[in-house]
């Protein structure tokens, strides 16, 4: 989790190359395979081995990325000239079957916590801390009683890691909606870093609330029961990639990003939306902090005493947190939740009366006790019209 102090510029675009890397094993880190590319891409050589065209190779080439070589492992490689860090550069080719049941359940919970000495008292107007509200377990299944909550996993210089997310509506494809919405340190690492890597969404992940135990023999159908959808697309603020930090309050008023996934087997045609039968509207007029009166976190934390396998919601009326005079206020939660539950969706009353998307967790304290998250404005706005026009025709 983190926090803010941004310049005024607007969003960061990624673009993304389609590409396919089919595991032969069951998803172990290396990941063996054979390559292809989407069916409109890619042909078929005689010896019936799937061909990547010359062109989209040089493509990937030209981001660093030599598919014969990442499919077998390069993708571990973070030298620092060799991680993506332009906004425009999010590649994210899909490696079928990496993220196996164990590499799920063994994912780390993004835990960056903010020291109260952070918060000073001339930054702007912050009120008391809250009391913490304990954490409750959503009662499964998930999918019954949160149905656009669900896990994203990555891998990083740290090793693989774990933030919760939200599918929400796409303007563009109104009931077929391939958007998700997370926090930005969940796909990009801020100002001393690039985009993460094998970015990919499970909805309704561990659906049945099965405990720890009862995972290690788990089926990959068990565990994502909808699928697993990798990233295509990933977009978050310029504000963030500028100043988002491991910790402290840097880029937190900033701290979003969405998501556009595609199934990786391929699907039936059916959208992310359609799959799960839910999606959130997200409302960037929300009302000013001391006008809201309840705000529910959802999310996967997987810091202890977590374990990141449950669903868990914190409920409590915000209040305002400012880590810096120029940046818009967050707003702030009393809550037991740690680090896993980053980038899991804030839901509040929108302006038109209805359930909405209007923040997501973003930092929290190094002890735990509340949550942050920023609240939704012109350059999130900006961000997610940007996502949903680019796939508008796709």
């Amino acid at each position: 989790m983190r926090s803010t102090r941004p310049s005024l510029a607007v969003f960061a675009l990624a673009s993304v190359l389609a590409l396919t890397v089919t595991a032969c094993d069951s998803g172990d880190t290396t990941a063996d395979g054979r390559a292809s590319a989407s069916a409109s891409a890619a042909g078929t050589g005689s010896d019936g081995k799937i061909r990547i065209p010359d062109d989209l190779r040089d493509k990937l080439k030209e981001h660093g990325i030599d598919i014969d070589k990442w499919k077998n492992g390069a993708w571990k490689n973070w030298d620092r000239e060799d991680w993506l860090r332009e906004a425009d550069e999010f590649v994210n080719p899909i490696i079928k079957g990496l993220w196996n049941p164990d590499r799920m359940r063994d994912a780390d919970g993004r835990n960056k916590g903010v020291d109260t000495n952070d918060i000073s008292g001339d930054q702007g107007v912050t009120d008391p801390a809250p009391a913490p509200v304990a954490a409750r377990a959503v009662a499964p299944s998930y999918h019954a009683n949160a149905a656009t909550a669900g896990k994203v996993f990555f891998d990083s210089p740290e090793g693989t890691m774990v933030c919760s997310a939200t599918v929400v509506a796409d303007p563009a494809h109104p009931g077929k909606s391939n958007l998700v919405w997370t926090a930005g340190h969940c796909v990009h690492a801020g100002k001393k870093g690039g985009w993460y890597r094998n970015v990919a969404f499970v909805p309704s992940y561990n659906d049945a609330g099965r405990t720890e135990g009862q995972l290690e023999n788990a089926t990959r159908e068990q565990v994502a029961p909808f699928g697993v959808w990798w990233g295509d697309g990933a977009q978050t603020s310029r504000q963030w990639i500028a100043q988002g930090g491991e910790t402290g309050g840097d880029g937190a008023s900033y701290d979003f990003a969405v998501i556009h996934v595609t199934p990786e087997k391929g699907g039936d045609g059916k959208s992310l939306e359609e799959t799960v039968g839910a999606a959130l509207p997200v409302d960037f007029n929300a009302p000013a902090v001391p006008k809201v009166s309840s705000i529910t976190a959802t999310g996967y934390p997987a810091a202890k005493p977590f374990d990141g396998q449950k669903l868990y919601q914190c409920q409590d009326r915000p209040g305002r947190l400012s880590m810096a005079t120029s940046d818009p206020t967050m707003y702030r939660i009393g809550c037991t939740m740690t680090g896993g539950s980053s980038g899991g969706g804030w839901v509040a009353t929108g302006s038109d009366g209805k359930p909405a998307l209007v923040s997501n967790t973003s930092i929290g304290p190094v002890t735990s006790g509340w949550l942050a998250g920023p609240r939704l404005g012109d350059v999130a706005k900006g961000v997610y019209d940007s996502v949903s026009k680019k796939f508008a025709g796709r």
